[in-house]
Order: structure tokens, then C-alpha cells, then sequence
């Protein structure tokens, strides 16, 4: 009768198991640390390539719109905000050139790039619309966009509106200017 147990033997058996069950502290617990090592990564610019403004001279002063799309990519994770910041030549064609003031970036609107959660930059340190400063050789640039502190992580694309004052005397040519672009950290 190999197979079976007393009645006996068996209730020894459960007393014992129970007993084990007892001598085990409920709720025992082993801490571990875990840690988390995040590097952070670079602070870059995608500005436009070409900004183009088109305009037919009519004999009246006029007002060229164009758009230009600047994308930021704060992957740094430190939160401390950056600026991006412009300045221009003076549009010019031979002899001819347009008025030294004669571009304004208007207005600027911001998205996350797409697939990315950002946290989309404040720009309440910038009131527009704002006159992009220009020269014979560019004068010192001015910030068109911001991000202040806390704000700006991540990808996000900035376009903004710019406005080319044409007068009514001005002289047809393909004008050119050599817009300077910077992005820098910090608010």
C-alpha cells in the first residue's frame, strides 16, 4: 500500500505546511535600486533655405508676404529655453537697394513636429511685429523666436510671417540679402 497515505500522516502533513505559511512575515519586502542614466542631447536648427518674396511694381507702395518655416529641436532636456535670432543685408540689386528696414517678421505660429510630443516654446519675450535689422554688412542680429525657461523641448516648427515694404518708386530687379540665422541657449 504504497500509494496511500494515513489519515494521520496526512493531517501532519497540511499542519506542517501551515506552519510554514505562519513562520513567513506577511508583506515581507527586498528593496532594490533602480536608476535611470539620461544624456542629453544637442540643441539644432532647420532654418528655411530661401525666403522669396514676389511682388509686380504698380507705381503704389506695396507690402510682399512670405512665409518661412524654422524648425527647432531641443533635445538637450536641461529646460533652460533658447532664442533663435536673425540680421540681414540690405536687399540690393546693382545699384538699387530697398530701405534698410524693409522686412518685418509679422507674426510666428508653433506646432510639434510631426510624430513628436513637444513642449511647445513660450515666446512671450518677443512682441511683433518686429523689424529685421539690415545693412551693407548685417548689423547685430535680433531674437525673432524664443523659448523661455521650462519651454521648448523637443521638435517643434515655428512659421513665421515676414513683410517686404516695396515703395512706389522702387526699380524691378531680382533684389538679393543674406539672411543670418542663430540659435542659441537660454531665454
Amino acid at each position: 500500500m504504497w500509494g496511500r497515505m494515513s489519515k494521520s500522516a496526512a493531517g501532519a502533513a497540511v499542519a506542517a505546511a501551515a506552519l510554514l505559511v505562519v513562520m513567513m512575515p506577511a508583506g515581507s519586502a527586498f528593496g532594490t535600486s533602480g536608476t535611470a542614466t539620461l544624456t542629453g542631447g544637442t540643441l539644432s536648427m532647420n532654418p528655411p533655405t530661401v525666403v522669396g518674396f514676389a511682388a509686380t511694381l504698380n507705381g503704389t507702395a506695396q507690402v510682399a508676404p512670405a512665409s518661412q518655416a524654422i524648425d527647432v529641436l531641443d533635445n538637450t532636456g536641461s529646460g533652460l529655453g533658447w532664442n533663435v535670432t536673425l540680421t540681414s543685408t540690405t536687399f540690393t540689386v546693382g545699384a538699387n537697394s530697398l530701405s534698410t528696414t524693409a522686412t518685418t517678421d509679422t507674426a510666428a505660429a508653433g506646432a510639434c513636429d510631426a510624430t513628436i510630443t513637444c513642449a511647445l516654446g513660450t515666446n512671450t519675450a518677443i512682441s511683433y511685429p518686429v523689424t529685421i535689422p539690415a545693412a551693407a554688412t548685417a548689423p547685430t542680429a535680433i531674437k525673432i523666436q524664443s523659448a523661455l525657461a521650462g519651454s521648448g523641448l523637443a521638435g517643434q516648427t515655428w512659421t513665421h510671417t515676414m513683410a517686404l515694404a516695396i515703395p512706389a518708386v522702387a526699380r524691378a530687379g531680382a533684389y538679393l540679402s543674406t539672411w543670418t540665422y542663430s540659435l542659441v541657449s537660454g531665454p
